[in-house]
């Protein structure tokens, strides 16, 4: 895996800092740079929004017509930006083979207890999931149902749920994110990798488990039930499948209904999330059956990543690359809303991200000398469906991975106005927000960590994938995420200028930046720039 470093991201900035910073003191940039940062503004980001969430794009799901005029659509304006095409044989695109599932789910779902007496749950409102095997067909039979916890084994913090047990062909209850009580335990409230409903069901399927189940609540999850019901409804995209262990079923769970379930088998939820605290945990088995049969239409389709490449002026270090991201998916064409409406436009979520990336290449474009190292503006797949495209590029690389210098990674935006600070995903990991920092100050303004870090945000975005080589209530993952009247640019502009700022300096300096010392991605980063020399 590419261990580079990565920001994720500048640009989710807090509506309750709204109100615009002082004038800064400082000095700005280079006059030349300054003639370049004055290609953002707010004409050329509207103008990119608009396009990129319009109807014409159908939602941009992955491997529809709209994703394809979206992709051609990134390539036209990287081309006018000045960018080269930045994969192989001069092409524009990298091919990301995907595998569409779309599962049939029975209306409720049924579980007995010891007695035989059945309780069981509706589909959509109660539990969702998806197909675990890229397969038409997949069941589970009379599968016992254990209480696993946390669902999480992590050595380095001496903690392991499983204990042992036998759990091969068992359905595993589980929870939502990772132990959080505890600044010096997983990070506490911060959520990791292990909080996050991909590394469980990962890590279920390493157990031989049949399924795994998620019990969801708002505040585990940082987003409510109507997000899930998105995000498991209609056709679910995965990369081509190899060797690795899978489940036949992966689901959710209201806690509601988790509550009902294991109340069924003569257990309080709160018993068992209480036990689940603690290292000393072991699996319950919670004395309930279950079967459940999956039929699904398995489709292979194709989506791509987008880049442009700037090359380098400095001949050696032109062979390193700062990357400019933000992905280009949305989910498309689905449920309607109240108003009939049923294309996912994803204004928001990612249209102004990919607008300000846009606007990053257009200025360097614009620059009488590319800086030092080269800038490859890389608008990346299927994001929504588990950073597809992305894990996908750090598996495929078009540099070295020990020759990534960095991620400034573009993932939602401000569209309320200027502010007073900038929010980064995964503040406290790199020596690039030191950088920022200085830039910000700059602007008047200072950095600071996401305002809800529960909700792992800096692994739910692309720069999580480069590491390891989300409005929320009633707009994310809805139809209505669309360009609306009341939107203020300015915040948007400031926030590109920053980036370009940013990146501007990381391309042009002697040294990368670097992972403080003990991060997470520290060791693998040291092996890849170890590989490269």
């Amino acid at each position: 895996m590419v261990r580079t470093m990565s920001l994720g991201v500048v640009l989710a900035c807090l509506v309750s800092a709204c109100g615009g910073p002082e004038p800064a003191n400082q000095a700005g940039p280079p006059t030349e740079a300054a003639a370049a940062l004055a290609v953002i503004d707010e004409a050329l980001l509207r103008r990119d929004v608009t396009r990129l969430a319009s109807d014409d794009f159908e939602g941009r799901g992955p491997g529809s017509d709209g994703d394809r005029r979206a992709r051609a659509y990134l390539a036209s304006r990287l081309a006018e930006a000045g960018c080269a095409p930045a994969f192989a044989g001069g092409s524009w695109e990298q091919p990301v083979a995907i595998v569409g599932l779309s599962t049939e789910l029975p209306e409720r779902w049924a579980f007995s207890n010891r007695d035989g007496a059945e309780v069981s749950f509706s589909r959509r409102d109660e539990f969702i999931g998806g197909i675990g095997v890229q397969e038409p067909e997949a069941a589970i039979e009379d599968a016992e149902v254990v209480f696993v916890g946390y669902g999480i084994e992590a050595p380095e913090q001496r903690w392991d749920d499983f204990k042992g047990a036998e759990l091969e062909g068992r359905v595993l209850l589980m929870l939502n994110d990772d132990p959080d009580w505890d600044p010096e335990l997983f990070a506490g409230e911060r959520r990791l990798y292990y909080g996050r409903w991909d590394y469980k069901y990962q890590s279920a399927a390493r157990q031989g488990a049949a399924g795994a189940v998620i019990i969801h609540t708002s505040e585990s999850a940082g987003y409510p039930w109507e997000v899930v019901q998105t995000g498991w409804t209609g056709e679910q995209f995965e990369l081509v499948a190899g060797d690795e262990p899978r489940l036949a079923f992966r689901g959710w769970l209201t806690e509601g209904a988790a509550r009902a379930l294991v109340a069924h088998g003569g257990y309080e939820l709160d018993d068992l999330v209480a036990a689940a605290r603690s290292r000393d945990f072991r699996p319950v088995e919670l004395g309930l059956g279950t079967s459940i049969d999956l039929r699904a239409e398995v489709r292979s389709t194709e989506t791509a990543n987008v880049g442009g490449l700037l090359r380098g002026s400095d001949p050696a270090l032109a062979e390193e690359a700062v990357v400019v991201s933000a992905h280009h998916d949305h989910f498309g064409i689905g449920e309607p809303d109240e108003t009939g409406d049923r294309i996912y436009n994803g204004a928001l979520d990612n249209g102004v991200a990919m607008a300000q990336a846009l606007a990053l290449a257009e200025a360097f474009g614009r620059l009488p000398r590319p800086p030092k190292r080269s800038l490859l503006f890389l608008f990346v797949a299927a994001e929504e469906q588990g950073l597809l495209g992305s894990r996908y590029y750090a598996l495929n690389p078009s540099f070295p991975p020990g020759r990534l210098a960095a991620d400034i990674n573009f993932e939602l935006g401000n569209v309320w106005g200027r502010t007073r600070d900038v929010t980064i995903y995964g503040k406290g990991k790199s020596t690039l927000e030191d950088l920022l920092a200085a830039h910000a100050a700059r602007q008047g303004r200072s950095v600071v960590g996401e305002s809800t870090p529960r909700s792992g945000w800096y692994y739910r975005s692309d720069q999580f994938s480069f590491a390891r080589i989300g409005y929320i209530a009633r707009r994310y993952h809805r139809p209505g995420d669309e360009v609306a009247e009341w939107w203020r640019f300015d915040g948007l502009v400031e926030d590109a200028r920053l980036g370009f700022e940013l990146a501007l300096e990381v391309a042009g300096a002697e040294a990368a930046p670097t992972w403080y010392e003990g991060d997470e991605f520290a060791d693998e980063r040291e092996r890849a720039l170890a590989a490269r020399r």
